[in-house]
């Protein structure tokens, strides 16, 4: 488990994306989330904080062929709606 957390962390370092209104789009920013994500642990109020920051940014995420697994799994979704901020519809 922390092999996959941590080849998901690698890939953020490698992977910037263009940015989307005022937000920089960094999907390293979400992070504090891979815990969350990767085991039925609850979000922190970190990773809710970065999740809502980089919603703008969610959409290009899930196009990234490089992010669409993680972006679009269900443990992605059910954290983001634990956070109060459901991925847009794209």
């Amino acid at each position: 488990m922390y092999k996959y957390v941590l080849c998901i962390v690698l890939m953020f370092l490698f992977v910037k994306l263009e940015p989307s209104a005022a937000v920089t789009c960094d999907p390293m920013e979400l992070s504090s989330c891979a815990s969350a994500i990767s085991s039925s642990s609850p979000p922190s109020a970190m990773c809710c904080a970065k999740l809502k920051e980089q919603k703008p940014c969610l959409c290009q995420y899930m196009k990234n062929p490089n992010l669409q697994k993680l972006i679009n799994s269900p443990n992605s979704r059910k954290v983001a709606i634990q956070c109060g901020s459901p991925f847009p519809s794209c």
